[in-house]
């Protein structure tokens, strides 16, 4: 488990894991393993409830929070797999999180850039709605509006409330639940071996 935690927090290759872990091909057996049989999983759900009950907190959510974050695709990303952001100008991929009220993960989704965050966000709730059903509130930005209020009340039983910027607040304003998820995204971008997969390629050297 820590030479895994190791190898995506440098954004390493297997091969330069260090010798005082187990050999590098042991530990990507045990990781594919695992995800074989959908055990890193598990393991995330249990260390997240300990941490909640650490804290006082029901090791069950009850409330979310749900976000989107458009990344720049490397060039080894596929063009099929990514899309363009119009109103971020990102040419590459999303990640779709939500995240409980400790900031902790509870469900993700990656699709191409161009796909809008109702469209992602109806699969993701849905899938959340499966997973924790004690949920019955979840705070979002702008662009969860429309239908997907009405389907997500309808249909998952599950509040959608979408805390809105005020018209006359210039510059960066922390918005009340939002910065929850904010914090998630900057914890997963410490990760070297996420930055990496989706950062833009350097440009060639000059000569």
């Amino acid at each position: 488990m820590n030479a895994v935690r190791y190898l995506v927090a440098g954004g390493i290759a297997w091969r330069a894991v260090p010798a005082d872990f187990p050999a590098w091909d042991r530990d990507y057996a045990f990781l594919r393993r695992w995800r074989d049989n959908v055990l890193a999983a598990e393991f995330h759900d249990r260390l997240r409830s300990r941490v909640r009950g650490a804290v006082g907190r029901n090791p069950e959510p009850t409330a979310g929070v749900i976000d989107a974050q458009s990344v720049t695709g490397a060039a080894s990303v596929p063009a099929a797999s990514r899309g363009f952001d119009g109103g971020k100008k990102v040419n590459g991929r999303e990640r779709h999180i939500v995240v409980d009220t400790l900031a902790l993960l509870l469900a993700v989704t990656v699709t191409a850039a161009s796909v809008t965050d109702r469209d992602a966000g109806r699969t993701l709730l849905a899938r959340l709605h499966a997973r924790y059903w004690h949920i019955t509130r979840v705070w979002a930005d702008g662009g969860y509006t429309g239908q997907l209020v009405d389907f997500t009340r309808e249909v998952l039983r599950v509040a959608l409330t979408v805390v809105r910027r005020s018209d006359d607040t210039s510059g960066f304003t922390m918005l009340p639940k939002r910065w929850l998820v904010e914090r998630t995204f900057a914890w997963l971008m410490h990760s070297r071996g996420l930055a990496a997969t989706t950062r833009r390629a350097p440009a060639p050297p000059k000569r």
